[in-house]
């Protein structure tokens, strides 16, 4: 079984001991209940950490890890980002957990005009932290030193620059022409897809994501969920662009 991983402030980062504490060095000894001698990740989710071996715990919520050395985890090339539509009640979540265990690197909420749900106001901050709470804690479940970003919400008008700036841009689409498993992707920059929401992407917004070079691609015969599209291709990318194996 790989060891179990808990976030630290990157200062406390380096070779030799340690401190865990707070809510990680809590869950890690009265939840995990970990004891010396067991081995422990820490990484601060930005792609540096290491593995080493408990020293001493004290308390509820103190534990003391002894890292033999540091691990430095390059950015992912090429960088896969899902722009993710707003799913009605808890499907945000299960998208992003699952998109993060499957190993996206960014994801970007997207307020589509067919969206039912809306981010506004305390509601809207709320959710956004749900997502980010999510990524993270689906980051430590996966063993991943780095956690994907959570971006703040776009609109489309806002969303229509950063595709015509990635490497690759692409729409989920049942009518797409294109098999997303046959499109010719980058070996670096940024891979951009758009998941659209339940009732679909609108006409206007296929227009103005063709006019940034974002084209429909299909993703297979089976029209997927909105809150499980973006996990499937996810997975797609990473096997085709060679990051998987």
């Amino acid at each position: 079984m790989t060891a179990p991983l808990f976030v630290v402030d990157p200062d406390r980062l380096a070779p030799g001991p340690v401190l865990v504490d707070g809510a990680e060095g809590r869950h890690a000894v009265s939840v995990r209940r970990l004891r010396v001698g067991e081995a422990v990740t820490l990484t601060d989710g930005a792609g540096h950490g290491g593995t080493g071996t408990v020293t001493a715990t004290e308390g509820k919520d103190r534990l003391t890890v002894h890292l033999d050395e540091l691990v430095d985890e390059p950015p992912p090339s090429p960088r896969i980002t899902v722009v993710q539509a707003l799913p009605k009640g808890d499907r945000g979540e299960l998208a992003v957990e699952t998109m993060t265990e499957t190993g996206v690197d960014a994801i970007i909420p997207w307020a589509a005009s067919r969206c039912i749900t809306q981010w506004r106001g305390p509601r809207g901050e709320k959710s956004l932290a749900k997502w980010r709470n999510t990524a993270r804690e689906a980051g430590k479940q996966s063993r991943r030193l780095r956690f994907p970003e959570v971006h703040d919400p776009v609109t489309t008008a806002q969303l229509v620059p950063l595709l015509a700036k990635a490497a690759f841009a692409g729409v989920l689409h049942e009518e797409g022409a294109s098999p997303l498993a046959r499109a010719e992707l980058p070996t670096e920059g940024e891979i951009m897809l758009v998941v659209g929401p339940e009732g679909g992407v609108a006409p206007a917004e296929l227009d103005a994501f063709a006019e940034a070079g974002a084209r429909p691609y299909q993703l297979g015969q089976s029209v997927l969920r909105t809150s499980t599209a973006g996990t499937a291709a996810t997975a797609l990318l990473l096997g085709r662009t060679g990051r998987w194996g």
